[in-house]
């Protein structure tokens, strides 16, 4: 239904695509107009407008499922097993009813 479209970023001019992927995105959030600015734009924009906000720490773990090195944006308590992106989708499915 949707197909890549290559839009110009109004602030600094550059072409950037904008992906059936994300255009599906946007219709499901309710989003009625297409982004005007390029992905680093929109980033350098956010971080003028909240000096505070930073970049969200990660930690490394080993995957309670594959054992294998993954990052989360969690410090582990312990108390409750980690897992890496894949295992994790693949518990939230079995685990549906």
């Amino acid at each position: 239904m949707y197909q890549d479209k290559t839009l110009t970023c109004r602030d600094c001019g550059a072409e950037f695509v904008f992906s059936a992927s994300e255009q599906q995105f946007f219709a499901d959030k309710g989003f009625q107009n297409e982004p005007s600015r390029c992905p680093a734009c929109r980033s350098a924009r956010r971080s003028t407008q909240n000096p505070s906000r930073s970049e969200r720490q990660m930690y490394e773990v080993i995957c309670d499922g594959c054992g294998c090195t993954t990052q989360v944006p969690f410090q582990p308590r312990g108390d409750r097993p980690v897992y890496c992106r894949d295992c994790f989708e693949r518990n939230r499915q079995n685990n549906q009813y």
